[in-house]
């Protein structure tokens, strides 16, 4: 801290001292700048004293000093205007701060009279100037306090206005003292005029009294705002400020419900993205699949996706939403399998503070309402019970859900996939299915094949579980046996890719060396190989149906472009028009 900062308060005590003593007045800092004069050098403040001046020498050592004979004084002994010096007397006292030198104090006598007035009161003088030394040090001290107190502000400040909340400060009638910048752009607020003066402006049924004389807390509170077409609704906290045990304000911290949701999205993983390219497989079948769902991405229609118990049916409901325009929206997936009944309708649609024996104090957003503005995906949607199967077309129909407990509704826009892997119209037609929900439901139907109708996947696969539970398990499994891969082949895989999947990571777990054989495969694999070919040889199998499996492994082997045509006709001993002929006959296109 410099005495230049306290510049004008310094200027005053050196008039102050001028008035009592009748004496000129002159104050430099301790760069020997001149902050303050009086008299004749009233002119020269802001030059720079020279270092060989009795005010310099002082500033050096540090000591008060009275000079009765200018020029013969040790402290004038290289004074630059020692032969034309017009002082009679001069006095130099140090202003010390914390044992440290920021400036000194002169006074200076131009005639006898001014010199007797110095002399004659050598110590009561030397006494009046330390105190105003100390009264400029304090000055010093204060003005150093004031700037830390505006710097800590303005820190407080800037990181209130960094946290992604709004926080508002109160007193203990509810009378709101500071907003910080998010708090303003969450209310509407836009300058600070226009605050809001009280707590119950922005939270009606806010409880001050019993906060502040139970001295509690309040956590996750729900709140809704509506002023000058306004609306928002979030949660909010409210901790107490304490001084000796005494509660003298409150801070409310205030988030959105929007924000909530997307922070709840991030933790749950339901942002996970997925593309079709990480839907893996080389087959015909599985591209004709992939390409149809990336057209109904660019819908907004509800899907309907249906294929057996580990297909991937999940994944083909990830890989449309993160390929759509909802893309940058919540994904939020539910088994409505795995929930238990009386639970599935607040799991979906949520439910208000007091619904229920057991509801939470609060109440509990649903499902439906996190995923507002992406998609929802309902899987194993046959399970759905039919009173929700109800509520559910409601949604569908009107783009509005109620919470249990909740005589409102609140607007929602979710898209819709479904999935199943059971035969939906078999249900409507026993009655376990509403068939108009059926049908709202299907309005892009999506069948994911299982993976025995497209065995060109399978050996794709098996290698790409191989990495992966290469880098869970650390392993270092390089390949997999051919006669592996052909048990793979003839296996009917009832539980498909997952199937897949959970053989794959069992034969890296139990194998003994660097590739995976028969050995280490499960014995349901080794049993169904068994079975399958004890079965296959008592069967006597149509030639027509013979002849079709050797044409689709021949164009399996070598493709379906004409040079590969030539090779199939060869291997299988027919000309090429006839396997063209068969094709078609066979409807293998």
């Amino acid at each position: 801290m410099e005495l230049i900062n306290i510049s004008q308060n310094v200027q005053r005590i050196a008039k102050a001292i001028e008035s009592v003593i009748n004496v000129d007045v002159t104050i430099i800092d301790d760069k020997l700048n001149r902050i303050a004069a009086t008299g004749l050098y009233i002119k020269n403040i802001g030059d720079k004293v020279s270092q060989n001046t009795a005010m310099a020498y002082t500033l050096r050592h540090g000591e008060k000093i009275i000079i009765e004979e200018p020029r013969a004084h040790k402290a004038c002994e290289k004074c630059d205007a020692k032969s034309v010096c017009q002082e009679y007397a001069e006095v130099c006292c140090p202003i010390k701060v914390n044992g440290q030198i920021k400036g000194v104090i002169g006074l200076i006598a131009f005639d006898q009279d001014q010199k007797k007035s110095i002399v004659s009161n050598k110590e009561n003088l030397l006494e009046f100037l330390t105190r105003m030394s100390d009264l400029i040090a304090t000055k010093l001290i204060e003005e150093k306090k004031t700037q830390e107190i505006n710097l800590l502000a303005k820190e407080l400040e800037v990181l209130l206005d960094s946290i992604d909340m709004g926080v508002v400060s109160l007193d203990i009638k509810g009378n709101i003292l500071h907003y910080n910048s998010k708090a303003m752009n969450m209310f509407g607020i836009k300058n600070k005029g226009e605050y809001v003066s009280n707590i119950k402006e922005l939270v009606d049924d806010f409880e001050l009294e019993s906060i502040v004389n139970n001295k509690k807390t309040i956590r996750n509170r729900k709140f809704y705002y509506n002023i000058n077409g306004n609306n928002l609704s979030g949660i909010y906290n409210a901790n107490l400020i304490f001084v000796e045990e005494e509660v003298i304000g409150l801070v409310l911290t205030f988030s959105k419900m929007n924000e909530i949701i997307n922070v709840v999205n991030d933790v749950m993983g339901a942002s996970l993205e997925m593309t079709f390219d990480d839907i893996i497989g080389k087959s015909t079948t599985l591209d004709l699949v992939k390409n149809f769902a990336r057209r109904a991405a660019k819908s907004t229609s509800t899907i309907l996706i249906q294929g057996e118990s580990g297909t991937g049916k999940e994944l083909f409901a990830r890989a449309i939403h993160f390929s759509s325009d909802r893309r940058k929206y919540p994904f939020i997936p539910i088994n409505c399998a795995a929930i238990p009944e009386n639970l599935l309708e607040s799991e979906l649609f949520g439910y208000e503070e007091g619904a229920f024996t057991g509801a939470k104090k609060g109440g509990k957003t649903g499902k439906f309402e996190l995923a507002n503005r992406g998609t929802i995906f309902l899987d194993e949607i046959g399970d759905m019970p039919l009173h929700l199967q109800t509520k559910l077309l409601r949604v569908l129909q009107e783009n509005l859900i109620a919470r249990i407990g909740c005589r409102g509704f609140i607007p929602i826009d979710v898209r819709i996939i479904a999935a199943t892997n059971k035969k939906l119209d078999d249900m409507v037609g026993d009655g376990e299915f509403r068939e108009d929900l059926y049908y709202r439901l299907n309005v892009i139907p999506l069948y994911i094949p299982p993976l025995r109708e497209r065995k060109e996947d399978i050996s794709v696969l098996a290698n790409k579980f191989v990495d992966k539970f290469n880098y869970k398990l650390n392993k270092n499994i390089l390949e997999i046996d051919r006669d592996v891969i052909e048990v793979f082949m003839d296996y009917g895989w009832p539980g498909n890719v997952r199937e897949l999947e959970n053989t794959i990571e069992y034969s890296v777990n139990m194998a003994m060396s660097n590739s995976i054989s028969i050995n280490d495969l499960p014995k349901r694999i080794g049993v169904s190989k068994q079975t399958s070919s004890s079965s296959y040889s008592q069967r006597i199998m149509p030639l027509k149906e013979l002849e079709k499996k050797e044409i689709i492994k021949a164009m399996e082997k070598f493709g379906k472009s004409k040079k590969a045509m030539e090779k199939a006709s060869e291997a299988l001993g027919i000309s090429r028009a006839t396997i063209y002929r068969k094709i078609k006959e066979y409807d293998l296109d």
